[in-house]
């Protein structure tokens, strides 16, 4: 839990430094892939790339010991992280609720810590890394055409999108039973992992770039919780302590709603930039 947590704490100091990257990088012309070639030129992006890389590899560990859920619920508590980072760096004030909402957050973590049981052991079948590779595709082509989305769902599309791209990762990992080149170049999961984190990253930089970046934050977490943790639970094997179910269920439910409380903070740099 100690690694899923730091990821969490890269991830939403990434969001922070992400943010103001792609709202500076939205002047410009061109489609999607143009617009994160833009951001990449920004430091603030170039150093919220490096943390997510470390984030990375936390989450690699969290996920080889813990359930997909209770990983990704601390993923999802990544915004708790951001909320008070823009408090901090960006002096964004927090209203009473949203401390409150910070305070939810890791009242549901805790209570996902004490449940928790050890990782599934069972492996997973070849369908599913072939529907894990569908899926990644899907928001690959999802990304490349997001430029020409329109209409006030289309901040829920990209965000559930890059939702389900980070989920993608998240199940792809636990489907790699092995790091040997030869077995990853015929593994659909490992291509899986490459396709889905691209395809979140692009989604995600045209998430916080246009519409309502608060919206395209709530529906990023319940793409990146709800479908792993299910895929965990119904195909790997993932199981709480004995007898303590209802309180993994509650630790979940409690953690994702506080973090939906807190999904205005991925706009949060645009106050730096009018104080600026």
């Amino acid at each position: 839990m100690v690694c899923a947590l730091g990821a969490a704490v890269c991830f939403g100091t990434a969001t922070v430094l992400q943010a103001v990257a792609a709202r500076t990088a939205a002047t410009g012309r061109g489609g999607e892939a143009a617009l994160l070639l833009r951001a990449l030129r920004q430091w603030r992006y170039i150093a919220g790339l490096g943390l997510d890389g470390l984030g990375f590899l936390f989450q690699i560990v969290a996920l080889r010991s813990l359930p997909i859920y209770a990983v990704s619920a601390a993923l999802a508590s990544s915004l708790a992280v951001t909320a008070v980072v823009a408090a901090r760096l960006l002096y964004v004030r927090l209203s009473g609720t949203e401390w409150g909402a910070v305070a939810v957050v890791c009242a549901g973590l805790a209570m996902l810590a004490l449940a928790s049981g050890p990782e599934g052991r069972q492996d997973g079948s070849d369908t599913l890394r072939y529907v894990m590779l569908a899926v990644a595709v899907g928001m690959l082509l999802l990304a490349l055409a997001g430029g020409r989305l329109s209409g006030k769902g289309r901040s829920l599309v990209l965000g559930l999108g890059a939702g389900l791209g980070f989920g993608v990762v998240e199940v792809s990992v636990r489907l790699i039973d092995t790091l040997a080149p030869a077995n990853l170049f015929t593994n659909p999961a490992a291509y899986a992992l490459v396709i889905g984190s691209s395809a979140a990253f692009m989604l995600l930089t045209s998430a916080l770039t246009r519409g309502s970046v608060t919206t395209a934050t709530a529906g990023m977490v319940i793409g990146e919780t709800i479908g792993p943790a299910a895929v965990g639970v119904v195909w790997l094997g993932d199981r709480t302590r004995e007898g303590l179910t209802w309180l993994a269920v509650l630790g979940f439910a409690v953690a994702v709603a506080g973090a939906l409380l807190l999904g205005r903070f991925g706009e949060a740099p645009v106050v730096e930039e009018q104080a600026t």
